[in-house]
């Protein structure tokens, strides 16, 4: 069921004040009065409203509308998408075109026609509604969400119990908390919990914290308004706005700079923020989940990350195994991403000789599934023939892949370069058991510069 219309009422008169709020309110209406143009722009900054109903006069010695006009302007500075209607007793055909010029939604004569107040409210709030949302989709697609897809491919004993859990918990509004090395599906599992939720027809909205640039974070989750900063040349909505109603997948949250940890603190308390240059407090509706690589106890103990902000996230505790340890998945997701990779470029490849099954399954697996549906993708572009063979899936040996293993991949020497940096990645990764942050350190990378390689690489 929709909520009713918030409505800002703007007028010097009591006894109008009065009148519109009984007949507004009678119409189910959030009806919020104010007496001043001060009052009516301060209300504006500290609450969102769908309708703003104000009076073009509020000295009672003047008709010129002057007070009206300003404060109209003011209205639209702080939210061009709000729409105003203007209403006063000295109605001239001219005043009504200025009005309209300058950005009015519509004009209303007093002495008024309950009717037509009744129905310029509620249309007008209908217009402000499919605005928002079609801008809040906008936004969605801007930031290039992954599919909804239900699939959480699995038949490994390791995993069974794991696909139980998130099936009892994902109808719940619980906050999830997925950690696991890169590459292992967090993000497919924070999108199998979703589809599975009450929430499943509202938006899935992702963002990683690890590619974010130092400074934006702040912008990115909540949104910010024209003129913020130097950049912000128009007013955008934040992840938070474009998941109300829905979930939102943060990953690497471990990588949330300290001074936005109590901002998201707070938005899981309360469900309130502001965008960022704005003081209008918004509240949203939002289910978490988030997702990381790193040890966050051991950032707590280091004074990285916040405990009470840990307790929050992890209302439920969900670790994802790498690859090696669901060997018998391996085939499965093989087949999966061949079918899928086969589709989309068009080939005529019937499958992976038995070799290269075998091939897949001694190996290490570093990079998780992302680095075993990348190396399926290349393959299929690679392949000369009508069957994938080992020498097309481009496997580089590990420590701990076989001899067997080995020998099926190219020495370093036979490496390019593009190659020589993947392996080392992938060596580094391995060391590290997976944590993102100690890997990029130990190689020398800044933390954007490392993640656009795990994309480049498919780790």
């Amino acid at each position: 069921m929709e909520k009713a219309p918030s409505v800002l009422v703007a007028d010097d008169q009591p006894d109008i004040l009065h009148a519109l709020r009984v007949l507004l309110r009678g119409e189910g209406c959030q009806v919020k009065t104010v007496n001043t143009p001060e009052e009516a722009l301060e209300a504006l900054s500290q609450s969102a409203f769908e309708v703003a109903l104000i009076d073009l006069n509020y000295a009672r010695d003047t008709t010129s509308g002057k007070e009206g006009m300003d404060l109209l302007e003011g209205i639209l500075k702080l939210d061009p998408d709000l729409p105003v209607v203007v209403m006063t007793a000295w109605a001239t055909i001219d005043l009504a075109v200025e009005c309209m010029r300058k950005g009015a939604a519509d004009f209303i004569q007093k002495p008024w026609e309950n009717a037509r107040v009744k129905a310029t409210v509620a249309n007008q709030a209908g217009l402000y509604r499919a605005k928002r949302k079609a801008t809040l989709l906008e936004e969605e697609n801007r930031s290039l969400k992954a599919s909804k897809s239900r699939d959480f491919l699995a038949q490994s004993e390791v995993m069974k119990p794991l696909i139980n859990m998130m099936n009892k918990v994902a109808p719940s509004d619980a906050n999830i908390l997925i950690t696991g090395e890169n590459g292992t599906g967090k993000g497919v599992a924070a999108r199998y919990i979703h589809s599975l939720s009450a929430r499943s027809d509202e938006p899935f909205v992702s963002i990683n914290m690890g590619g974010l640039a130092s400074g934006v974070a702040e912008s990115e989750l909540f949104g910010h308004v024209k003129g913020a900063f130097t950049d912000a040349k128009a007013d955008r909505a934040g992840r938070f706005e474009m998941a109300d109603g829905g979930t939102l997948f943060m990953d690497e949250i471990g990588n949330l700079p300290m001074e936005q940890q109590q901002k998201l603190l707070r938005v899981l308390e309360t469900g309130e923020f502001e965008r960022v240059g704005s003081s209008r407090t918004i509240k949203v509706d939002v289910r978490i989940i988030s997702a990381t690589n790193s040890d966050l106890q051991k950032s707590v103990r280091e004074g990285k990350f916040r405990e009470d902000l840990l307790y929050r996230l992890n209302t439920i505790p969900v670790h994802l195994p790498p690859l090696r340890e669901r060997s018998e998945d391996i085939e499965l997701l093989a087949n999966h991403f061949l079918e899928r990779h086969l589709k989309r470029y068009g080939k005529n490849i019937t499958g992976l000789i038995a070799p290269a099954v075998d091939a897949l399954r001694s190996y290490n697996w570093p990079g998780n599934v992302r680095e075993l549906d990348h190396t399926i993708e290349r393959s299929v572009l690679l392949a000369s023939g009508d069957q994938i063979k080992v020498s097309d899936l481009g496997l580089i040996p590990t420590a701990s892949t076989d001899d067997a293993g080995a020998m099926n991949g190219p020495s370093i020497d036979d490496m390019s370069l593009e190659e020589v940096e993947k392996y080392l990645i992938q060596r580094t990764l391995k060391r590290n058991g997976g944590n993102a942050t100690k890997t990029a350190t130990d190689l020398g990378l800044s933390r954007s510069a490392f993640y656009r390689r795990l994309q480049r690489f498919g780790l």
